[in-house]
């Protein structure tokens, strides 16, 4: 079986997530992305525990659904449509410790299949860190012993490191992080068979290293807002359980045959810089002190690119046999902002959304799959900007230092062009006249 899953999401018991960040809003934005599993995120939390036991039922081995699928859309406009979205037990756990006499900071993804494991975890969690402070908590413990941990209380779970590039919080971040899998993880190394990529890397930029030659490369949203889910996510093809899932991604497995990748540009940490003084260096290493914010002469944030230019060892990507296919998209809302010259999430822009979602299906497969020819028949521009997205021709505005790079699909001239209603959607009801 092929199916879509996005694995790392956060609960509204997260810092800075969207109160709509539910298992029914998860389920319903889930449903009009056209994924078929999505991340619990947080189970580490008490209070979101409680509400995973109470609205969950089991499904398929290690897989759960909803009590309730009956849900309403999340947008106005948008036809109803089933919540059949499968959830697994997830969650991101922040290791903040002394290791080599530097502070490190790791975020890594623990996925369970039951719930008994996760309580287990939990109690073994407890002593480290205040598990009731955040979704995503932040522990006193090693991130080699976390592995440790996990794989004592539940030993059929499995844990991937997370975006394993960002400067701050990750396994090579250039603040706080190793250079190596090993140096991390140690003598349970081994015990490590995927790493998340994270919005500002892709497949590409990782492969030029040969050291994660070993590793599959996976790809999730991250997301604190359920109508960001599949930013990025993953296309599987096992069996539809825990089980197949996990060990299609073992390095003996096949089971990972893409990802749905953002233009790595477009992440927040792709580019070296220094967002206080909008200053973003393109071009890592170059100046005389190239570490160095030239406005306020304080250290930069060393970006994703610089930092993997670092460690790389090769000078450009060699893949490994049976890759799989990284597809760089851009958000629908993000396209049709581009398209009618509004916020993406103005009225128009919504309205504008809802109707491509009826007309011509699940966002993701829309992107990806629906013929150019069946989306000119919605709207002339939209099979542009598609087309255009899924060959590359695109400009691209780095990210720096948290600030979001831009993926740029028209130029100015037709931008203007695009500015009546009628123009851009053949269709277009008359609030957008």
């Amino acid at each position: 079986m092929t199916f879509l899953a996005d694995l790392h999401v956060h609960s509204p018991y997260s810092l800075a997530t969207s109160r709509n960040t539910t298992l029914a809003g998860l389920a319903s934005w889930a449903a009009i992305k056209g994924l078929d599993l999505v991340g619990t995120g947080d189970f580490t939390h008490p209070g979101w525990l409680r509400e995973l036991e109470k609205e969950l039922q089991p499904a398929e081995p290690g897989f759960f659904r909803l009590r309730n699928e009956n849900l309403p859309p999340p947008l106005p406009g948008i036809k109803r449509l089933p919540a059949t979205a499968r959830f697994l037990l997830s969650a991101e756990i922040s290791c903040v410790y002394r290791k080599n006499d530097r502070t490190r900071k790791i975020h890594c993804l623990v996925f369970l299949p039951d719930l008994t494991g996760a309580k287990r975890l939990n109690r073994r969690l407890a002593p480290f860190g205040k598990l009731e402070s955040d979704g995503r908590p932040t522990l006193r413990l090693d991130a080699r012993d976390l592995l440790e941990i996990v794989l004592e209380e539940a030993p059929e779970g499995f844990l991937v490191p997370a975006h394993i590039w960002t400067p701050w919080f990750s396994l090579f971040g250039a603040r706080s992080g190793f250079d190596s899998v090993e140096e991390c993880f140690g003598d349970l190394s081994e015990r490590i068979f995927a790493l998340e990529t994270g919005l500002s890397s892709d497949p590409d930029m990782n492969r030029r290293l040969s050291a994660l030659d070993r590793f599959s490369l996976i790809s999730n949203s991250d997301c604190h807002s359920p109508a960001k889910l599949g930013r990025e996510a993953n296309i599987l093809a096992t069996s539809f359980d825990f089980y197949s899932l996990r060990d299609g991604l073992k390095p003996t497995g096949d089971g990972l045959t893409g990802t749905i990748e953002f233009y790595p540009q477009e992440g927040k940490y792709f580019a070296d810089g220094h967002r206080r003084c909008g200053f973003r260096n393109e071009d890592p290493g170059a100046g005389p002190t190239p570490d160095i914010c030239p406005v306020c002469q304080k250290p930069l944030t060393i970006g994703v690119n610089h930092r993997v230019r670092e460690l790389a060892d090769r000078p450009v990507p060699v893949a490994p046999s049976l890759t799989p296919v990284a597809h760089h998209l851009v958000g629908l809302q993000e396209i049709i902002a581009e398209i009618t010259g509004r916020g993406p999430n103005s009225k128009t822009v919504l309205s504008f959304y809802a109707a491509a979602i009826n007309s011509l299906g699940a966002e993701l497969p829309l992107l990806m799959q629906t013929p150019l020819e069946e989306i000119s028949g919605f709207s002339k521009p939209l099979a542009t900007a598609i087309d255009r997205i899924r060959r590359g021709r695109v400009t691209m505005e780095s990210g720096y230092d948290g600030q979001s790079g831009h993926i740029g699909i028209f130029d100015e001239k037709e931008r203007r062009e695009q500015q009546t209603p009628y123009f851009y959607w053949q269709n277009a009801p008359d609030s957008l006249s």
